[in-house]
């Protein structure tokens, strides 16, 4: 009986082509939406993870004065050297401790100027940053110590100001001073924040203490804690350091924040996953709309065919085969628009994820809760009409014209 109702619903779809395919838009759109919309999810937040991974493993930052919210930090004095020597020195499981100070110059070369951000550190930042040298050296312990005007480039500055020369042993002027490239990076790209990782110089902290921010502050201090360590432990063991050297009591709160990428990566993906939520129950809205439509163009239908059901019910049709008839003619619409929703959401996200340069993260369980949904619309939208053609009174339905 449910195979002969599905033929004649296939039948009908084909005798009214184009109405049905409008009617299944709505189903189409919504299910090609949804899909798509989790996959790109999924990977920008895999991209997100696997970027932050990158900045180095067992990560710790300390930086002075608490969050706040995005982009907002409370107060706090800045960190020192001497802050950064007490933690390597008293801080057990620690691979490197790379204090750092930020300034942002117009780097100058020949007729060629470029902006750019200037990271004042030691060699331990290498280290910390995962950052590994394309040509050249490292800092000397007496460049380190004496400040000198020494510096390693990233490989934005190397394109923008050198147009592919040989960037060793060149002048780079920054200000009102010049400094020696002794090395050239390794290209990262892009940051998961889109900003340009390349485009960075890296010189001694003492250089850029005395020569660009005037100061002897150390606005974060990066810690790389030794593999399988748990971060929780050096964590708090460098918050009670911190806390004696600045002198608060038991009752005050931190005027720092450690964080660690583990943290990171939970609150960026979290994020991510709140907003693929929000834009998939966006999505899943045009399912419903698409069931109303169906409804719509089912109960159209159920007028048009009145006399029909007259003779069927005339010949010997029951109610529940009537009802049985609309309600898989509701269905298979609505499952033919969901199987023609995956195919297109497949095609959205494969092109979506090659332009925005993420890994195609597909989610099966998706894919068969979309189309169990496209179809349960069908049920749920087409019983309505169904059940009113079953209802209807055999002979009012054969004088029906």
């Amino acid at each position: 009986m449910i195979w002969n109702a599905f033929l004649l619903a296939v039948r009908e779809i084909r005798r009214n082509l184009m109405r049905s395919i409008l009617t299944m838009l709505g189903i189409i759109i919504g299910v090609a939406a949804v899909i798509t919309m989790v996959t790109l999810g999924n990977g920008a937040t895999a991209q997100v993870a696997a970027e932050i991974s990158g900045l180095g493993s067992n990560l710790l930052m300390v930086r002075p004065g608490q969050r706040m919210g995005p982009g907002q930090r409370s107060g706090g004095k800045s960190f020192t050297l001497e802050d950064a020597d007490a933690i390597r020195q008293q801080v057990a499981s620690i691979v490197a401790v790379a204090p750092t100070a930020n300034a942002s110059v117009t780097a100058v070369y020949g007729n060629e100027n470029w902006s750019s951000s200037v990271v004042g550190s030691n060699n331990d930042y290498f280290i910390t940053g995962n950052w590994e040298l394309a040509a050249g050296r490292k800092f000397s312990d007496n460049e380190l110590k004496s400040g000198k005007n020494r510096c390693v480039i990233g490989n934005t500055i190397a394109k923008e100001l050198f147009s592919g020369e040989d960037v060793l042993g060149k002048k780079l002027r920054l200000g009102s001073f010049s400094c020696e490239v002794i090395g050239l990076l390794k290209a990262k790209g892009q940051s998961m924040m889109g900003s340009d990782q390349d485009d960075t110089i890296i010189m001694p902290i003492k250089t850029v203490q005395r020569r660009l921010t005037g100061n002897q502050d150390v606005s974060m201090i990066r810690i790389s804690v030794k593999p399988n360590i748990d971060t929780d432990v050096v964590n708090r063991a460098i918050t009670m350091l911190l806390r004696d050297r600045r002198h608060l009591s038991d009752n005050e709160k931190n005027d720092f924040s450690v964080m660690d990428t583990r943290e990171i990566t939970n609150t960026l993906t979290g994020t991510t996953k709140v907003m693929t939520m929000l834009l998939g129950a966006v999505a899943a809205v045009s399912l419903i709309v698409g069931g109303i439509g169906i409804m719509n163009i089912m109960l159209v239908s159920v007028t048009e065919r009145t006399r029909e059901i007259g003779i069927r019910m005339a010949i010997g049709a029951l109610e529940k085969e009537v009802l049985l008839q609309f309600l898989v003619e509701a269905v298979v619409l609505s499952s033919l628009g969901g199987i023609i929703g995956i195919l297109l959401a497949l095609l959205a996200s494969s092109v979506g994820s090659a332009l925005m340069g993420i890994p195609f993260m597909l989610d099966y369980s998706i894919i068969a809760l979309a189309f169990v949904f496209s179809a349960m619309v069908g049920v749920l939208f087409g019983y309505f009409p169904a059940r009113n053609a079953a209802r209807l009174n055999p002979i009012d339905a054969l004088r029906h014209e």
